[in-house]
């Protein structure tokens, strides 16, 4: 009787079991005839409109390849090399770059455990009334999966995908910080080597100035010179200590600046370096001809837009999925006995089964607009990712006609600050022979002055538009 009793609920189980599973191979079945992903949509990089010589050069893949080099091999001065590599560690925003990659990476994790069960070990006392009002203890232990979900319509590994993605686009946003922190570092140290260059025009002007003067202030109490060309002397040396004041306050603040990037103070070694004006020594290589368009898609920025896209086209398919049931298991296996000393011997095995079929029916339009919200948010990655390229090709346009402007600038310059020097060479060798005066020398002194802080500005903002050059075309590789 007894046997035959508890003989009864385990057929039912099984037969229960059998029915289940014929139902969860129909709805795989049905979840095989389709994938709820939703076409990737073809990364085609959009050209702007209008041609520009750049983008129609042809290049080898060897010259592609190798087109942008590493930034240790791009920006090979030694100090500069020392304040990159120290920015790199200790910036805030490249800091806060890596803990959002860190984030991500554990969002994704969180994403992938979701496909698997969930084990545990549980163990629970239960005491209640039986059918006869007498109180029974009941000790269980074993183990147990709680409401594992079969992803058969693709709902989990759509949330796998989302996170996956945005994992990898973090790792792209940290490069494109990465890049940005290298040449606003390689800027700002430029910048203070061209403030160390005018501090020295400035300086050496005015030691010229007051020895000039000097000599102007024995002749005037002599009456060789006059007082117009006494005073015209203390402007120019005036007008030269209000330069050098200028100059020493923005070197302040460049250095303030430096110091920000860096994260900490400018190591004393490179300040002694950058005040000794090694200006005129500081170079770049240039990039070689023939760069293809192709290289945009190098761009970490652009493929954080890519990566940002296809979260998006994964969250459509996690979405969609809702609207299909959720077919989830509960179920535990151990041991119950009614006193804890019996809890292990034999006879005591037990085991629940419990699948459970969640279709919605009504939700007051939630899962549709949830759905439809995912699709707009689909259609503004691919707005942005097009966005994104589309500035890409305006900023290197912008940045090839920056630095080929300034390259003919400085060429104009340099020729411009070399025939003022000689002017000035000849006028000095007249005045020695009394064919010119004392102001005309003042005048052209004045003029080189100015031609050779132009031609700092202008040796300045070139290199300035080779480092952006470099950040535009999306920088080198990894090291």
């Amino acid at each position: 009787m007894n046997k035959s009793a508890n003989r009864r609920p385990a057929i039912a189980v099984a037969a229960g079991c059998v029915r289940s599973a014929t139902a969860v191979a129909a709805l795989a079945l049905l979840a095989s005839c389709g994938s709820l992903m939703p076409p990737e949509a073809v990364q085609v990089v959009p050209r702007p409109v209008g041609d520009t010589e750049w983008s129609r050069t042809a290049a080898t893949p060897a010259v592609a390849a190798g087109a942008l080099l590493p930034w240790r091999s791009y920006f090979d001065d030694p100090d500069l090399q020392v304040l990159i590599a120290l920015a790199l560690v200790h910036n805030s925003d490249m800091r806060l770059a890596v803990i959002n990659i860190a984030q991500a990476q554990a969002q994704w994790g969180i994403r992938s455990a979701d496909q698997l069960p969930t084990v545990n070990a549980v163990a629970g006392v239960t005491r209640a009334p039986n059918a006869f009002g007498v109180q029974t203890t009941s000790v269980t232990t074993g183990v147990a999966v709680t409401a594992y979900e079969f992803d058969f319509f693709g709902r989990i590994s759509g949330l796998k995908e989302q996170a996956l993605a945005q994992y990898l686009a973090t790792q792209e946003a940290r490069r494109t910080t990465q890049i940005t922190l290298v040449t606003l570092v390689a800027q700002a140290w430029i910048a203070l080597l061209a403030d160390a260059r005018n501090l020295e025009l400035a300086q050496q002007a005015l030691a010229s100035r007051q020895a000039s003067l000097d000599l102007l202030r024995l002749r005037a109490t002599h009456g060789v010179s006059s007082a117009l060309e006494l005073r015209q002397s203390e402007s120019f040396l005036e007008g030269v200590r209000v330069t050098q004041a200028q100059l020493e306050r923005q070197m302040a603040l460049d250095e303030n600046a430096l110091t920000l990037l860096l994260g900490q103070a400018v190591p004393q070694a490179q300040v002694a370096r950058f005040q000794a004006a090694r200006f005129a020594q500081f170079s770049l290589p240039e990039l070689p001809p023939g760069l293809p368009s192709e290289l945009l898609v190098r761009r970490a920025d652009i493929r954080q837009a890519e990566l940002g896209l296809k979260a998006a086209n994964a969250n459509i398919a996690a979405a969609r999925a809702a609207f299909f049931p959720r077919i989830s298991l509960t179920a535990t296996a151990g041991s119950a006995s009614a006193e804890l000393g019996t809890l292990l011997k034999s006879g005591t095995w037990a085991f629940s089964l419990a699948p459970q079929v969640l279709m919605p029916l009504f939700d007051a339009g939630r899962n549709r607009a949830t759905w439809e919200l995912a699709r707009a948010s689909a259609e503004a990655s691919m707005v942005q990712y097009e966005k994104a390229v589309q500035v890409a090709f305006r900023e290197v346009a912008d940045a090839l006609a920056t630095r080929a402007g300034w390259a003919r600038q400085l060429q104009a310059q340099q020729a411009q600050t070399q025939a003022d020097t000689e002017r000035l060479r000849l006028v000095a060798l007249r005045l020695q022979h009394g064919a010119a005066s004392q102001l005309d020398v003042l005048e052209l002194e004045r003029t080189v002055l100015a031609d050779q802080q132009a031609l700092t500005a202008a040796q300045w903002a070139y290199l300035q538009s080779q480092v952006t050059l470099y950040k535009v075309l999306g920088g080198g590789p990894e090291e």
